[in-house]
């Protein structure tokens, strides 16, 4: 096969049989191989660029503007906020899920523009991840922290659940709680899903009244409304696995006339800013957002730096934010 033919397949070029471009993407997945679009960097080694690729909408239903950007806008900051030392700028692209036909071959050429990648919600396959992490610094925002390749830097989502879980049993007494769940390959949505069942499991006469799939987004927790609706028996507090999806349930109780906290309880998890402008403000556990782009960005230039460094996962803390949607007085925490 000619470097020509190569050429044109590479750089998507007309002039190629189906089969035969398809055979040398085939080579270049087996490779690993990047064209490097930045190749005259090579001379000073640097390109003196982070890149910050955050996950693309879940569903074509789902709203960009009920998504995590906020949580995305605060990743940013916190990454820039490292990188004003050095000067250097951030390039954010938007990536496509994992599943995605052509989802890795976009990290790689992703890969080739930058010195190093921050990958938020990171759920890519381990081998895809172990082949990227092989050629450039990789670390993982709010990634498992037994991703083998990558360092990670996550929120303590377990301690920030188990806290939630406790307050609502113990102090208002509710026994019967429905769980709106985040993606099922979220990390972030894992944990908490897992730190929610452990914590019923550690109080007696409380039981899980229900479950509804989420995608972190307002559009879950008014779909989930409609699902307790339909129940034969109504939960005494809803748990959100984040606070979009609870700003979204308490629109759709408080349209249908049930009151918050006065029928049913409803919680969240991030502690965004819209969710203390709520009636009733919202209950929720505080992670700290910025920090963690901050972190991960300062994990990554340091892995920059030095590539033999050891694996490193780092857990941020979470703290219980009480207001009025669990039946508290807003204390202003």
């Amino acid at each position: 096969m000619s470097i020509a033919t190569v050429s044109r397949v590479v750089h998507g070029q007309d002039g190629v049989s189906p089969a035969t471009r398809r055979r040398v993407l085939e080579v270049i997945e087996a490779l690993g191989y990047v064209p490097d679009s930045a190749a005259q960097s090579m001379a000073r080694r640097s390109k003196e660029v982070i890149g910050l690729v955050p996950m693309q909408t879940r569903g074509p239903d789902t709203e960009v503007e009920e998504m995590g950007l906020v949580f995305t806008e605060e990743i940013q900051r916190g990454v820039e906020s490292a990188l004003v030392p050095l000067g250097w700028p951030v390039l954010i692209s938007v990536r496509r899920p994992a599943d995605h036909e052509d989802a890795y071959q976009w990290l790689q050429r992703m890969s080739a523009k930058v010195d190093g990648l921050l990958i938020t919600e990171g759920f890519e396959p381990a081998d895809r991840l172990a082949r990227l992490a092989a050629r450039i610094p990789v670390v993982l925002v709010g990634g498992a922290p037994d991703a083998p390749v990558a360092d990670v830097v996550a929120a303590d989502n377990r301690a920030g659940i188990r806290a939630l879980v406790s307050h609502l049993i113990e102090r208002h007494a509710r026994t019967r709680l429905w769980y709106v769940d985040g993606p099922p390959d979220a990390p972030d949505a894992q944990e908490r899903r897992a730190a929610f069942e452990d914590a019923l499991a550690q109080h007696q006469g409380v039981r899980l009244a229900g479950r509804s799939e989420g995608r972190f987004a307002a559009l879950s927790g008014r779909r989930a409304v409609h699902e307790i609706r339909a129940a034969r028996e109504a939960p005494d507090a809803i748990v959100c696995a984040n606070d979009q999806t609870a700003i979204g349930a308490i629109r759709e109780l408080r349209a249908a006339g049930t009151r918050v906290p006065g029928d049913i309880c409803v919680t969240g998890f991030d502690d965004i800013h819209l969710g203390a402008l709520l009636s009733p403000a919202l209950t929720t556990v505080h992670q700290p957002i910025r920090q963690l782009g901050e972190r991960a960005c300062s994990l990554l230039l340091e892995r920059i730096a030095n590539p033999g460094l050891p694996r490193r996962v780092e857990r941020l803390p979470t703290t219980l934010v009480v207001r009025e949607s669990c039946g508290c007085a807003d204390v202003g925490v």
